[in-house]
């Protein structure tokens, strides 16, 4: 009887945990989902070397804007290779910054699950 009564009390605390931690894992969610509409928001300038080209991206990778300036138009070869450098530092830097934003609200509010923590190293 009594090893039945604490098998009992047992059940319950891990139900109560798990309840607990799918209440976690729910709110975790929605703040991460709060986080990316604020990362619409978000604005990643970059430009080429001589800025003669510009972009803007939001931090969930949306192409908001490219500025061009005038002389670019002239060299095709150049305008080309320009929009491939600078589209990409502007999508590296909004992929980090989208990345590190996710991780703050992940590592602040997940529940350490084992084995969960080398997840967000």
């Amino acid at each position: 009887m009594q090893y039945s009564n604490l098998a009992s009390q047992k059940f319950k605390v891990i139900k109560m945990d798990l309840m607990g931690m799918m209440g976690k894992l729910k709110e975790t969610q929605r703040k991460i989902e709060e986080t990316k509409k604020r990362l619409d928001s978000v604005l990643i300038d970059e430009q080429s070397n001589e800025g003669t080209l510009k972009v803007t991206f939001t931090a969930n990778g949306k192409l908001k804007s490219i500025t061009i300036d005038e002389s670019l138009l002239q060299d095709k070869e150049q305008l080309e290779d320009y929009l491939i450098v600078t589209l990409n530092k502007a999508i590296e830097k909004a992929a980090k910054v989208n990345q590190a934003e996710l991780d703050a609200v992940a590592k602040v509010d997940m529940p350490m699950i084992p084995g969960m923590d080398e997840m967000f190293k």
